[in-house]
Order: C-alpha cells, then structure tokens, then sequence
C-alpha cells in the first residue's frame, strides 16, 4: 500500500463532499488545528505552524468550493423555475386537454 499526500488530499476532499461526513470531517480539521498534537508539533518555529496552514488552506478551499457550486445550482434551478413555458392557469383547468410531467433532472459527473 503506497501512502502520498495526493491519495491523502483524494480522500479528504471525496470525503468532505459526501453529505452524510461532511461535517464531521470540518469539525475534525478544527478540532486537529486547535489540538496541541500535530503531526509537526507547534512549539517548532517555523516547521510547527506549516502543517496547520496547509490544513486550513484546505478546509477554506474546498468549503469555498462547494458554496460557490451550491450557489450556482441555486441560480440555475430559479433561472429554470423562472423560463417554465406552462402556467398555473393550463395546469390547474379541469378542461384542459393537456397532461403535465414533472421530470427532475440528475447531474451526472
């Protein structure tokens, strides 16, 4: 088993993205940033205060990310909602001859 930070990065960044640990795994960054254990202790100069930087320079990055992809979403389904060529008026007539399907549609990356 060959262990690198590109397979460690890899897993955080899936793992933080999965709904059901996504919380846990920012809560387990913080709780890694304040903990006195680090993988560099914080008492070494220089060397000490790296690790954490980069941690956090991970955290903020890929949270910023996925609120900008959350925002994003969030205009394209009201830019959709406010496109939909049907009104209420078709939907809602007993009379009316048509039939209405709600579809939702799945982004597959």
């Amino acid at each position: 088993m060959s262990f690198s930070i590109q397979s460690l990065y890899s897993w955080y960044r899936n793992t933080l993205r999965n709904p059901k640990y996504r919380w846990w795994i920012v809560l387990g960054t913080i709780a890694y940033l304040i903990s006195p254990f680090d993988i560099a202790p914080d008492f070494l100069p220089i060397i000490g205060e790296i690790d954490d930087v980069a941690i956090l320079t991970l955290l903020v990055s890929e949270v910023s990310q996925m609120a900008i992809e959350y925002t994003k979403s969030r205009q394209a389904e009201k830019a959709t909602q406010a496109s939909d060529p049907t009104s209420n008026s078709v939907k809602n007539d007993p009379n009316s001859n048509t039939s209405t399907v709600d579809v939702d549609a799945v982004s597959l990356k």
